[in-house]
């Protein structure tokens, strides 16, 4: 299988190319203060960061749960999440996935918002805690439908 499957390349500031791990982050959160503004608050930020840091991703939410992808280069990743893990908008957080990938799911958003359409899980049995009783593929399922599913735009 080709190198570029596995790994990302990018300039760094010499303008040398450097090769990066790709890796994928899945993360389960409760919202606190769950409403509009603080939920576009959230997408604002996570594409502005998310464009500038080369991280993709989609959050699907609803007023009970935040479930969210992240993937890019190893280090971007682990720094998006480790922001994510300080914002006081998230309650409650906790990996689900964190894994190598050889693709994107996401490559051509910064952060696809899907407000519950794609949920497998009804309330009551997140609050019975079946996110913890998933395995990892059942939770990448979600997302791999979500993707297939959407359509791929140039920037968002």
């Amino acid at each position: 299988m080709p190198l570029q499957k596995y790994f990302h390349a990018s300039l760094n500031p010499t303008g040398c190319q450097t090769i990066t791990n790709l890796i994928q982050i899945v993360y389960a959160s409760q919202p606190f203060g769950y409403d509009e503004p603080t939920l576009a608050g959230i997408l604002l930020d996570a594409r502005r960061c998310n464009k500038r840091d080369d991280v993709t991703g989609a959050l699907v939410c609803r007023h009970d749960i935040y479930l969210q992808l992240l993937e890019g280069p190893e280090d971007a990743v682990r720094a998006a999440y480790s922001r994510i893990r300080r914002d006081d908008r998230h309650a409650g957080i906790k990996e689900l996935v964190n894994h190598k990938i050889q693709s994107r799911l996401f490559a051509s958003w910064a952060m696809l918002h899907d407000p519950a359409k794609t949920w497998i899980w009804t309330e009551e049995e997140i609050a019975n805690a079946a996110l913890d009783r998933a395995e990892p593929t059942e939770i990448i399922k979600v997302f791999k439908d979500l993707s297939d599913r959407s359509e791929k735009p140039a920037a968002h």
